[in-house]
């Protein structure tokens, strides 16, 4: 199965690990356990650890997104390895040893707008969660719950169209009552009355134009890939991951299960090749946000209701 199969999964559902794969998933790609890999935080003690966090708070987010990010380099891929630690999905609230395409960006995020340790838990549940650290209230869906819930809190801005200009397409995800009654959607275990219907609306740069815009976008971005948009699959985003420049070439830095099974940083040219050619579900475009820090009280605070938001800063 390609890594897309993978992440799709991923982000459609985030339900727990045992939640079957979806019938286009070929029996041979069924998850396995994780190789054995150290990464950059498995060598440091909870002392290094919690001054690594703590160490230069005040840089520009990108770089500690990047910072953060890195560490996670080699860090095995297990799908959907976070949950509520009880309930519905027991993983978890937590971890540094394992990620899938999502948790990877959510946990990095977390990382890097903390001023200290203690912060990160709380901005965790922010980034994951619509307003309760509840399975039901969990972000599951990334048009509909996870972008613009995160925006209206302030931490993302589209900043698509910054850099695309006139290459900018938009584009919608429509989510209606026969879309939930899929196999795929079900799994997700959700009462009817939190299941998000509607049209949700996106900016978007087209596959083909993609690396025409690519060497313009900074580093730390965070890149999101779309697929065309069917009406029984309940997202068409399949896939993300930052981007980061080096020299003088575009990476994406993700979680990729594949041939890598492990974070890497991959060729953004590479890795849109091989997109290019999926044809069972194909990959329309790209999406790019960038992480704003919140207002200072909101890492101690309880999350807000949906529907306040606060302004984020670089």
């Amino acid at each position: 199965m390609s890594v897309w199969g993978v992440c799709a999964l991923a982000l459609l559902s985030q339900a727990p690990a045992k939640t079957p794969a979806p019938p286009d998933v070929p029996p041979a790609a069924a998850p396995v356990a994780p190789p054995v890999r150290e990464n950059g935080w498995s060598a440091l003690t909870p002392e290094q650890r919690a001054a690594l966090i703590a160490d230069k708070a005040e840089s520009p987010l990108a770089e500690r997104l990047l910072g953060m990010s890195e560490k996670f380099l080699d860090t095995p891929y297990v799908l959907s390895p976070l949950g509520e630690g009880q309930g519905v999905d027991p993983d978890p609230t937590f971890r540094l040893d394992a990620v899938d395409c999502l948790t990877f960006v959510e946990e990095s995020l977390a990382l890097g707008l903390a001023k200290g340790e203690p912060e990160v838990p709380a901005l965790l549940e922010r980034i994951r969660y619509a307003s309760t650290p509840t399975y039901e209230d969990r972000n599951h869906l990334m048009e509909a719950q996870w972008l613009p819930n995160n925006i209206k809190k302030g931490l993302l801005v589209d900043v698509t169209r910054r850099y695309a200009k006139a290459d900018t397409v938009s584009v919608t995800k429509t989510l209606t009552a026969r879309t939930w009654q899929s196999k795929s959607s079900m799994a997700l275990q959700l009462p009817r009355e939190r299941q998000p219907v509607g049209t949700f609306t996106l900016d978007m740069i087209p596959l083909d134009k993609v690396l025409e815009h690519a060497r313009g976008v900074a580093s730390g971005t965070i890149l999101v890939v779309m697929r065309e948009d069917l009406p029984l699959k309940a997202t068409r985003i399949t896939h993300l991951g930052f981007v980061v420049q080096k020299k003088k070439r575009t990476y994406l830095r993700h979680a990729s299960r594949g041939g890598y099974n492990r974070v890497v940083d991959e060729d953004l040219e590479t890795f849109l090749a091989r997109n290019a050619r999926y044809d069972k579900w194909k990959v329309t475009g790209v999406s790019l946000f960038e992480a704003r820090r919140p207002p200072a009280t909101l890492a101690s605070q309880p999350a807000p209701a949906q529907g306040s938001a606060d302004v984020g800063t670089p």
